[in-house]
């Protein structure tokens, strides 16, 4: 079995076991395992030595009864139909429990960018932008970056749509850049979400912030985000991972350095602040077995298996990537007594500012910096309050209870939408 099937199976069968323990009805519950659009494209590229590749791209809109489809566009050699048939239903599932008005949607292009060059880049992105055309719209289906995509790809994405359109339509993406109707503050709105819910869940522990120790998977725009704003609460990053390989110090990184690095060189490899261990496989083996306070998975899917699980020695794990922990290991967590804030309420801040953008879009009114961080702080603690709040009713731990919450939303929807006909 491949991770992405893996993690769809994981997906689906978190979903069941809502709907069951909830008693939902099963006829309109069933409704929600399947997705409701997928589009698979292959389409010709010319890359810039003349020749020409063929490329496969994906959107998968996985459900829509709550509004617009929403979801992010990755670009990666290991992107397949179902990687992003099961992160569609993640971004179902996130947007139903953070109270979004929005569908789950998901898209990539199988590609490695960074052997590519800005060039070829943007010819792929219009390329695919075209290929999906028939799913976007801003009341229809609204991307935003993802894993290698950024406010340029968004930029390129929107400006092929409004040149196909005849007329400008910044409201079909968003984490765009603010000069094209970008929101303040989208940019680092996950992590932010991720440092908010850290806060949170460490109050009701009775753990103090100040001086928790953490170590972060992935340095990109979540991991490294994520530290930056841990750091100013006064927690201790001890280590950190990417593709280059880890840096670990037990008197705790300077996260304001090693960002201005990554911002020159991309990756903290080469960065003077702890031991460097250049193996990314061997450096992340030591992140995921770091006795810390706070363990925040911020990569890529399926990094915490049924094989590693049991070497976890971190107090609490704040997923900021999405669908890091697999089912098998969550058990194996639980049975440790782990407390792990799951993805869909973790790292909803992404998503959560991405609708502050559509709106500020669609009102032609744009918010300052200090309103878009206050409403996100209100909505993302609302949702994680509430969660907590399932999970001691139910006596279950947080993932059970924020499938519950995200289910039993979508299902009255469906149920007072009907079925058509």
């Amino acid at each position: 079995m491949s991770q992405s099937s893996g993690l769809l199976l994981d997906v689906l069968s978190r979903m069941d076991e809502a709907a069951t323990r909830l008693k939902l009805d099963w006829e309109i519950y069933k409704t929600l395992k399947s997705p409701r659009t997928s589009l698979t494209a292959t389409f010709p590229i010319r890359m810039d030595d003349g020749s020409v590749e063929i490329f496969t791209g994906y959107r998968v809109l996985y459900n829509y009864a709550r509004g617009p489809s929403k979801g992010g566009i990755r670009f990666h050699p290991d992107v397949r139909i179902g990687e992003v048939t099961a992160l569609a239903a993640l971004m179902m599932l996130k947007c139903a429990v953070a109270g979004v008005p929005f569908g789950g949607a998901k898209g990539g292009v199988t590609c490695d960018p960074t052997k590519m060059s800005m060039n070829e880049l943007e010819r792929l992105t219009r390329r695919y932008t075209y290929m999906i055309l028939p799913l976007l719209g801003p009341e229809k289906d609204i991307p935003a970056p993802d894993v290698n995509t950024n406010e340029q790809t968004m930029a390129w994405m929107m400006d092929t749509y409004s040149m196909l359109a005849g007329y400008t339509v910044p409201g079909v993406v968003t984490g765009k850049p603010f000069e094209l109707g970008g929101s303040r503050g989208r940019s680092y709105a996950t992590g932010r979400g991720v440092a908010y819910v850290t806060s949170e869940l460490l109050q009701r522990l009775n753990m103090s912030l100040k001086g928790a120790t953490v170590a972060v998977q992935g340095f990109g725009k979540v991991g490294s985000n994520t530290a930056r704003f841990l750091h100013q609460e006064g927690c201790k990053i001890v280590g950190v991972t990417d593709l280059s390989g880890g840096i670990y110090n037990e008197n705790g990184i300077d996260i304001p350095s090693l960002i201005k690095h990554t911002n020159n060189e991309k990756y903290i490899s080469g960065f003077d602040g702890g031991e460097f261990v250049a193996d990314y496989k061997k450096a992340n083996e030591k992140l995921i077995r770091s006795n810390v306070d706070i363990l925040v998975p911020a990569a890529l899917e399926n990094q915490i298996t049924e094989e590693n699980a049991s070497e976890i020695n971190a107090k609490v794990i704040v997923e900021g990537a999405n669908g890091p922990i697999t089912n098998s290991a969550d058990i194996i967590l639980s049975k440790k007594g782990k407390t792990v804030v799951p993805d869909i309420v973790a790292n909803a801040g992404g998503v959560i500012v991405s609708y502050f953008e559509w709106v500020q879009d669609v009102q032609a009114y744009l918010w300052t910096e200090d309103q878009v961080n206050q409403r996100l702080k209100e909505v993302i603690t609302e949702a994680f309050l509430k969660v907590w709040n399932i999970a001691e009713k139910h006596g279950t731990d947080m993932r059970h209870a924020a499938y519950m919450e995200a289910v039993r939303k979508i299902v009255e929807v469906t149920r007072l939408r009907g079925i058509f006909p």
